[in-house]
């Protein structure tokens, strides 16, 4: 009779089944090793992955809220035919991504934004060329620097 040989499964392993069944649980358990200091257990692989994901996510929003508030401050600013109607709605609009943007933004993020400016600027660009029929003249690059976007005040 043969018998058949049985490896154990490493506790890694397990998590990281349980990773791709139940993500939550992953967390619970990933965390609770963390505080054990049981690191030899930690599923790395899906760990530095979701750490990315987060690098990313929180990437994506700054640039997101960024956008957002150029956009806001071209259509103030430029598209004068509008602005009586929508001033007021583009002001409030700027003051909230701007609060947004303040509380998640760190000196990371920040630098971030300053490489990135000028694509989001693009984005931005396209959005309110699209909304204004391509019937205003926005600049071409972006005329705020971040630390304008960032105050307190928005554009005339």
């Amino acid at each position: 009779m043969e018998s058949q040989l049985q490896f154990p499964i490493s506790p890694s392993e397990v998590l990281s089944e349980l990773y791709e069944q139940d993500p939550a649980q992953w967390l619970e358990v990933t965390v609770s090793l963390f505080r054990q200091n049981s690191l030899a257990e930690v599923d790395w692989v899906h760990l530095i992955e979701e750490l990315e994901s987060l690098g990313r996510q929180d990437r994506n929003r700054v640039a997101y809220l960024l956008e957002q508030l150029i956009r806001h401050c071209l259509l103030l600013q430029y598209w004068q035919e509008e602005r009586g109607r929508n001033g007021n709605h583009w002001r409030a609009e700027i003051q909230s991504f701007r609060t947004q943007l303040r509380r998640c933004l760190t000196t990371t993020l920040k630098n971030y934004l300053e490489e990135e400016l000028p694509q989001i600027y693009q984005g931005a660009l396209g959005y309110v060329q699209e909304k204004t029929g391509h019937g205003v003249d926005f600049p071409l690059t972006c005329p705020y620097s971040l630390q304008q976007l960032l105050e307190s005040s928005p554009p005339n």
